[in-house]
């Protein structure tokens, strides 16, 4: 192995390991950069299958120059080693990228400017398809892990570990008690004392309107998948991790490209926990780990890029998703919920065979496939910005110690943040809409991307609306109270419903018809209540709205706003459940 300072088109210079293979070679190469530090603890296993391994440190981190630029400056910088990379004798001019997270970000950036031997990728648990859409902000609200990432860094960054004061201030501050203080407020948040970090937060934070800033290389690889490279492609997610849609968009968008051969791979896990079953409080069983059927996930990886190198025949089905569900419902020994599940496979996304299945909103909190009254009433509640709606698990990382991910019963406690006594179910509060089916007679697998049409009003110039689908378990020995399973949860910032790049303000009263996706694969048993929540805040995982129309990250007010959900035949509140035959 040896170190190289790799130059780029503006003269910073990069810290990029090189580790050879014995022999004269040369090599196909694999290629990971990333801002966590280039460890190269693969290097031995992907050596001794004939490949260099290039490992980088992203600019402005570990050993390379510059100023980190967070998500923007991977692409060129990226697309400049790729060049470097095939210029070197031990380059046969071949490149296979590999990343997780923000490695999978890196690798997405280059791959939007087709650079020179890139011909195979595996993006894992990142490369943001569109990340206003979902990644950095979802459906216009801001996901607030990026505000612990960006102070878990700053600890981490170069400034602090050459400055022993920024590093002890850092060190000094109580992020999970910072976030009892948001909105946080620029020269004054626990990122001030690393000012430039602190001001890349707010640029992201004040950056509402889906504007050019949100369609560079780096954020929106949607725009770009007409000229992405060629490059066979594996897609990486997981049911509680946030870059699902990442996942399913960049595969869906770059298979009606044309692009390389696309596949995707959706299991149950937190952001990239690929060997675990359990996911929160709830475990799915022994085929959950990716290792059930892929074998060792490296080798996995090599099989993928030997098949495109070598021009071996690639026997893998261009779909795995794993369905949740079927287990037996009982607590394990470890003290978890034994919800189950399995692998199918399919020829694409959404899968060909599931069928939609319409079930209404009632004014009763029924949701059943029959169509509303003419004059059914609407259902209105209070949202307080000040007692926002707790966030108990879901598809995020980087919250930590704020908040979990995962699967978790829908009820408060003292382990969530922002949950105060007495601990009872979130559908015991007034500003939660918790509709739900009667008990199921027979199974329902739902596989695909549930869609939430509601028709809505706010009394104020703006608000959020939220949905959660659970899974509700009856009352039984082990859980005498039934158990509300967390399937999937979105948002929507009301005054980017109709253009996200023309945001307007409401008018008070009137109606607005929103459109929200779920993207989930669970098996609903018998006995089983499908429920859909609805309601206006999910705290902390995401920013809370104050209601007042304010620009975007400024905000010092807040208002209760009066929201409503229309309920009868004119204006049909419904959810679109893409059912496949069990």
């Amino acid at each position: 192995m040896r170190t190289e300072m790799v130059a780029l088109r503006d003269g910073v210079r990069l810290a990029t390991d090189i580790h050879l293979p014995d022999g004269p070679g040369p090599w196909p190469v694999v290629l990971e950069r990333t801002p966590y530090g280039r460890a190269g603890e693969l290097a031995a296993a992907i050596n001794a299958r004939g490949y260099a391994l290039v490992v980088q440190d992203c600019r402005g981190r570990g050993g390379s120059e510059g100023r980190f630029v967070k998500y923007l400056a991977e692409g060129a910088d990226g697309a400049d080693t790729c060049t470097w990379i095939t210029e070197q004798a031990w380059c046969d001019g071949r490149i296979c990228g590999i990343g997780l997270s923000y490695g999978a970000h890196a690798q997405a950036a280059l791959g939007c400017l087709d650079p020179p031997g890139l011909v195979a990728q595996v993006l894992e648990s990142g490369g943001f398809n569109d990340a206003w859409a979902s990644g950095v902000r979802q459906g216009g609200a801001f996901e607030l892990r990026q505000a612990v990432w960006a102070f878990q860094q700053a600890i981490q960054s170069p400034e602090a570990a050459a400055d022993k004061l920024v590093s002890a201030a850092l060190e000094a501050e109580d992020i999970r008690a910072w976030f009892t203080a948001w909105p946080w407020q620029q020269g004054t948040s626990p990122l001030r004392h690393l000012p430039h970090a602190e001001a890349a937060l707010f640029d992201l934070l004040c950056q509402g309107t889906r504007d050019a800033f949100w369609k560079q290389v780096g954020l929106c690889a949607e725009g770009f998948h007409h000229r992405y490279s060629r490059a066979d492609c594996v897609h990486v997610s997981s049911w509680f991790d946030p870059y699902v849609p990442t996942a399913t968009g960049n595969y869906r968008g770059l298979s009606a490209a044309g692009r390389g051969r696309q596949r995707l791979v959706l299991g149950p896990w937190t952001h990239g926990e690929h060997s675990a079953r359990v996911a929160g409080d709830v475990d799915f069983g022994p085929e959950a780990p990716v290792e059930s059927w892929a074998g060792d996930w490296l080798d996995y990886q090599l099989r993928h890029f030997d098949a495109v190198t070598l021009g071996l025949p690639d026997p893998e089905p261009s779909v795995r998703v794993f369905v949740m569900g079927g287990g037996s419902g009982r607590r394990t020994a470890a003290g978890h919920l034994d919800h189950g599940g399995r692998w199918i496979s399919a020829p694409d996304w959404p899968l060909p065979g599931a069928a939609p299945s319409v079930w209404h909103l009632h004014n009763d909190l029924r949701l059943d496939p029959q169509v509303p009254q003419e004059r059914a009433m609407p259902l209105s509640y209070d949202f307080d910005p000040a007692d926002p709606v707790p966030t108990i698990g879901g598809n995020f990382a980087s919250l930590e110690p704020v908040a979990a991910p995962g699967s978790f019963d829908q009820v408060a406690g003292e382990n969530f943040f922002g949950c105060r006594p007495p601990f009872l179910p979130l559908a015991a509060r007034r500003d939660v809409l918790a509709f739900q089916t009667a008990p199921l007679a027979a199974p329902v697998q739902v596989v695909g991307p549930v869609e939430v049409e509601l028709y809505v009003a706010t009394d104020g110039p703006d608000t959020d609306f939220t949905a959660k689908l659970l899974d509700v378990y009856p009352p039984g020995e082990d859980y005498p109270r039934g158990y509300a399973m967390l399937l999937a949860d979105t948002i929507l910032r009301l005054r980017y419903a109709e253009d996200p790049g023309e945001p307007r303000m409401r008018v008070a009263g009137e109606v607005v018809r929103i459109r929200l996706l779920l993207p989930v694969a669970n098996l609903f048993l018998p006995g089983h209540r499908i429920r859909l929540d609805v309601s206006s805040s999910n705290f902390p995982k995401f920013d809370v709205n104050p209601n007042t129309g304010e620009p975007e990250g400024v905000s010092r007010r807040r208002r209760v706003a009066v929201n409503t959900v229309f309920l009868d035949a004119a204006r049909p509140s419904r959810v679109v459940l893409p059912v496949l035959p069990p």
